[in-house]
């Protein structure tokens, strides 16, 4: 039987820095849903650096989106307003408009991959840094503004596949989840990748 700390000293060992390398760089163009946004389409970016163990790659990435506070959250910030609203007459009218919030998400995930002749799936986790903005005539200039002009720390969960087309271009589809504390996120994006050869073996 073999002592427990071999075996950890084993699996340790399959992680190296030497499969470390700009592997491949992508564009992918889907739609991105939430619990507060309406639904809107986003672009997005990815960075295959090599594999830091076997069949688990890592990879970076960088999307954007722009999406309008759905019309429950317009009318409970309406709400909101016209409890503090001192009128006689009650006949007051509030008219939020739009509000939008812009976000910037970078990535680092690492999947496990699951290779096959020509399709590659995989199955990744990951963090992110979601950098983002509120824009809003109602809010332009205000304190609201500038609480929606926010830097959060998020969890990912991405599952997809890559399919082989010609030398070094593959198809993607990539299918996402983020959690963040003010925005739950899942994308759904298809694009392709471009795979640099690696180098010539001596």
């Amino acid at each position: 039987m073999v002592p427990a700390g071999l075996r950890a000293q084993g699996f340790l060992e399959q992680f190296s820095y030497e499969g470390l390398r700009l592997s491949g760089f992508g564009v992918e163009m889907g739609g991105v849903v939430s619990d507060r946004l309406t639904a809107e389409p986003s672009a997005a970016l990815r960075v295959d650096y090599g594999v830091i163990a076997p069949r688990l790659r890592v990879l970076f990435g960088a999307s954007y989106f722009r999406g309008e506070f759905n019309q429950e959250e317009i009318s409970r910030f309406a709400q909101r307003l016209a409890q503090v609203v001192v009128d006689p007459t009650a006949d007051f009218r509030i008219n939020v408009g739009s509000i939008v919030w812009s976000q910037l998400g970078l990535d680092g995930d690492l999947q496990y991959l699951f290779p096959a002749k020509r399709v590659r799936t995989y199955l990744g986790l990951g963090i992110g840094v979601h950098v983002r903005d509120g824009d809003g005539a109602a809010i332009a200039g205000t304190f609201v503004e500038d609480a929606l002009d926010t830097i959060a720390a998020g969890l990912n969960l991405s599952v997809g596949a890559e399919v082989a087309l010609i030398s070094h271009l593959a198809a993607t589809v990539d299918l996402r989840g983020a959690l963040t504390s003010e925005l739950r996120l899942a994308s759904a994006r298809g694009g392709l990748m471009y795979r640099i050869p690696g180098p010539a073996s001596r």
